[in-house]
């Protein structure tokens, strides 16, 4: 039996200090697992001793979901489930709608899919610039008074944002991407939820496999969501895996792997911050979990913090369409599409 993994607090909840971020087990990236191994995956997860696992309704369109639902369900009580509405299959497409009456059919579809009657932690995975939030955290207080959810989360909004939610009722969790070369939520979120007691998840901590030393030079396939963000194009792409090459000779140095930096610096940024690294790997998670083991100098991690300074990376973070629907501040000089 595998020794208790660090813990930290997101709201109400205790969780392992690295969670699971379950997407690309159904969705976003290429190669997907077959249904037997994204099981095992989640499975040796759960025995490895994470205890917070992260999914949504647009992963899929459902099927992450059903994936959780039939393989880790019958073992309930050992996790905190975190899933999302707002963004959500329509009319076979992804679409946005955080109205109240959107989110109440979306969180009965995804009760449904996951097998069960009550979600830990449930996000609105982006703001409905055509609805106040106001509104949509509204239809979440309904939801967590019928029992149906037991926390507020936001995903990929500003700290203005974040704080009209949060007078409407305490959200729990913030989560956003984070990684040594996307520091956006460093402009005000971070400070904004360590001031309200907000925990924060930080998802795509390993920059979508890049910092992982996942991604070659020849680039990423279509029907890859990377393949149409800039940062993994042409020179973009070029310019980013040199900047990974220096960062993997200081991993080195450090007697570490670069995803493993990379965890570690971000656990050091803030004791409410959780990254939540995914993988369809069973090697790759262990790789991730021994970084909560690691006792790195103060020396080493400003150093790697000195080499990705924000506007580091080269290209945009993001698509048209999904920067459109992203509520995260920007730098003054930032790229974007």
């Amino acid at each position: 039996m595998p020794q208790p993994l660090p813990t930290r607090q997101i709201g109400p909840f205790t969780v392992s200090a690295i969670g699971l971020g379950c997407m690309n087990l159904s969705h976003g990236y290429l190669p997907r697992p077959g249904a037997a191994d994204a099981e095992r995956l989640l499975l040796h997860a759960l025995d490895s001793g994470i205890t917070f696992f992260d999914t949504a309704a647009l992963y899929g369109f459902g099927r992450n979901e059903e994936l959780l639902g039939r393989t880790l369900m019958h073992r309930r009580g050992e996790f905190t489930l975190a899933s999302k509405c707002v963004l959500a299959e329509i009319d076979g497409k992804r679409g946005l709608d955080g109205s109240p009456e959107a989110i109440a059919r979306v969180l009965e579809d995804s009760l449904r899919r996951l097998r069960v009657d009550h979600i830990d932690l449930y996000y609105m995975h982006r703001l409905d610039p055509k609805v106040p939030v106001e509104e949509s955290v509204g239809a979440l207080v309904r939801a967590k008074e019928a029992g149906k959810i037991g926390a507020i989360g936001l995903s990929e909004m500003s700290a203005a944002t974040i704080r009209r939610a949060h007078a409407v009722h305490p959200i729990a969790a913030v989560q956003t991407e984070y990684s040594l070369w996307t520091r956006n939520p460093e402009i005000a979120v971070l400070d904004s939820c360590a001031e309200l007691g907000i925990g924060f998840v930080a998802f795509s901590p390993l920059g979508r496999g890049l910092l992982a030393g996942n991604v070659s030079g020849a680039g990423i396939g279509e029907g890859d969501l990377r393949a149409d963000i800039p940062r993994f194009q042409g020179d973009h792409l070029a310019a980013n895996l040199a900047l990974y090459e220096k960062m993997r000779a200081l991993a080195a140095e450090a007697g570490c792997t670069p995803a493993q930096l990379c965890l570690a610096w971000l656990l050091s940024r803030g004791p409410h911050i959780v990254p939540i690294p995914g993988t369809t790997n069973i090697a790759h998670l262990d790789e991730d979990l021994a970084a909560l083991s690691l006792d790195l100098s103060d020396d080493v991690l400003a150093a790697v913090d000195a080499l990705f300074p924000a506007g580091a990376a080269a290209g945009a973070r993001y698509s048209r369409m999904a920067q459109a629907q992203a509520g995260t501040e920007t730098f003054p000089d930032e790229e974007l599409v």
